[in-house]
C-alpha cells in the first residue's frame, strides 16, 4: 500500500473509531424496535397472531412479557436511555387498554366511512391507512414519555410500508380515518380532533422549517368532523380548520377557516372548438 493511501486510511480508521465511541445505537436497535412493534400488534389484533389465548391468565402473562421486552428494547439506547426505564415500561403497558379501544374505534370509523370496505377485518388486515394509525398510536405513547429515537423508528417504518408519514409527536384524537393514504404528511405539532377524514396526498405542514422553531407549534389544528380531500396542503401553527368543514382537493391553505366552511379549488373549464388543440396538452405516450 502506498504511503499516501496508508495515511488516508489511517485517518479514516481514527474517525470511524471516534464515532463509535460517541454514538452507541446500532442496527440492532432498529431491528428490535420493529420486532417489538410487531409483537405488540400481534397482541392487540388476532388478525396478525398465530398465538391463541385461552384464559385471562394467558393474556396477563403476555402483558408481563411485553413489559419485560420493552425494558430490554429501551436499554438498547445505551447512554441515550432514560433513567426511569421500568417506570416508562409500566406506563406504556398501562396505556394498552386505551390504545386498544382507540384503534378498534378507528377501524370501525374507517369501515363505516368507506363504501368499498366489506368488513372491519378487511380494514385491519388490508388498509395501509389503518396500519399507519396503529403504528402512530403506539409510537405516540412512547414519544409522550420522552423515549428517544424509538418512536421515530416506528413511524418511519410505517412510512416505508404504507407511504404515510405521521410524526409521533402529532396529537390525533379517535376515531380517525385515512383513505388510500399514499403521500399523506402530518407534522410533529399537528393537532387533529375526532371524526376527521384525510385522503391521499394531504399535507399538514409548517410555513417555516427553521431549527429555532423546534419547540413551538408549527403545524395546523384540525377540529372535529373535518374532511380533507386529496392533495390539499394546510400550513402553519396558527392555522385552524374549524369543525365540520370540508377542504376540497388541491387546496392551499395558510390561514384559519371558520367552522362549517367549504373550501373549493375551482377548475377553469373552456369548451374548445372542433379540432382545436393546444400545444401545452398535445403529447403522445
Amino acid at each position: 500500500m502506498k504511503t499516501k493511501n496508508r495515511n488516508i486510511l489511517n485517518d479514516l480508521a481514527d474517525k470511524i473509531l471516534s464515532k463509535r465511541k460517541t454514538h452507541y445505537c446500532t442496527s440492532l436497535l432498529k431491528k428490535e424496535a420493529i420486532q417489538y412493534l410487531n409483537s405488540l400488534i400481534d397482541f392487540l389484533f388476532p388478525h396478525f397472531s398465530s398465538k391463541v389465548y385461552y384464559t385471562k391468565e394467558d393474556v396477563i402473562c403476555k402483558l408481563h412479557l411485553l413489559e419485560r421486552d420493552l425494558i430490554q428494547l429501551i436499554q438498547l439506547l445505551n447512554c441515550l436511555a432514560p433513567s426511569n426505564i421500568e417506570e416508562i415500561a409500566d406506563t406504556i403497558i398501562s396505556k394498552l387498554p386505551y390504545i386498544h379501544d382507540m384503534l378498534w374505534a378507528d377501524a370501525e370509523f374507517i369501515y363505516k366511512g368507506d363504501p368499498a370496505a366489506e368488513s372491519i377485518d378487511e380494514v385491519i388486515l388490508a388498509y395501509p391507512g389503518f396500519m399507519a394509525i396503529v403504528i402512530f398510536r403506539i409510537a405516540h405513547e412512547l414519544y409522550k414519555v420522552k423515549v428517544p429515537i424509538i418512536p421515530r423508528i416506528l413511524t418511519e417504518h410505517a412510512h416505508q410500508i404504507t407511504g404515510i408519514d405521521i410524526h409521533p409527536g402529532a396529537s390525533i384524537d379517535s376515531p380517525f380515518f385515512i383513505d388510500h393514504g399514499t403521500g399523506i404528511v402530518i407534522g410533529e405539532t399537528s393537532i387533529i380532533g375526532k371524526n376527521v377524514k384525510l385522503y391521499q396526498g394531504v399535507t399538514l405542514g409548517a410555513l417555516s422549517v427553521d431549527k429555532n422553531l423546534a419547540q413551538i407549534k408549527r403545524h395546523p389544528t384540525i377540529e372535529d368532523d373535518v374532511v380533507i380531500y386529496s392533495q390539499a396542503v394546510i400550513l402553519g401553527g396558527n392555522t385552524i380548520i374549524g369543525n365540520n368543514s370540508i377542504i376540497g382537493g388541491n387546496s392551499w391553505i395558510t390561514h384559519s377557516i371558520p367552522p362549517n366552511s367549504i373550501v373549493n379549488n375551482k377548475s377553469e373549464v373552456r369548451v374548445r372548438k372542433t379540432y382545436e388543440f393546444e400545444n401545452t396538452i398535445d403529447f403522445i405516450i
